[in-house]
């Protein structure tokens, strides 16, 4: 069995969101997508599901994270340092703001951002090379 990973996120506008992220490269699955959520298409196993206030608070036992506080980082892997680059610079073309500065530990680099939303995305890659050690 193949797991999936469905990230649930609270938007302010699933419009603007699901733009940002279709910016990044990302699709949309319009059959579990509605008025009140976007479901971005990440990986063939890797789901964001983008919820408007109202539907978030559907999830939520007890209070959601304040605005602007950082509770979790998605960290996304890439093939190389471009890769990193590039989808940073997308991001941060697109409404997505600077998060942390770039990682480059030499077998390993990274990128970060916030997204419109202010949710902290990692995306970094590592030389195949060094997991053999």
């Amino acid at each position: 069995m193949t797991r999936m990973v469905f990230l649930n996120l609270p938007v302010d506008d699933v419009e603007v969101s699901a733009s940002f992220f279709t910016a990044l490269g990302f699709s949309l699955n319009p059959q579990f997508s509605d008025e009140t959520t976007r479901c971005v298409v990440i990986e063939d196993n890797i789901i964001a599901l983008l919820h408007a206030p109202a539907k978030w608070a559907q999830f939520l036992q007890g209070e959601a994270a304040p605005r602007g506080a950082t509770e979790v980082m998605i960290a996304l892997s890439a093939a190389d340092r471009t890769e990193c680059d590039d989808l940073k610079a997308k991001a941060l073309a697109n409404g997505g703001a600077e998060y942390g500065p770039t990682m480059d530990l030499g077998f390993m680099y990274g990128t970060s951002f916030r997204d419109p939303d202010g949710h902290c995305w990692e995306v970094s890659w590592m030389d195949p090379a060094a997991l053999q050690s």
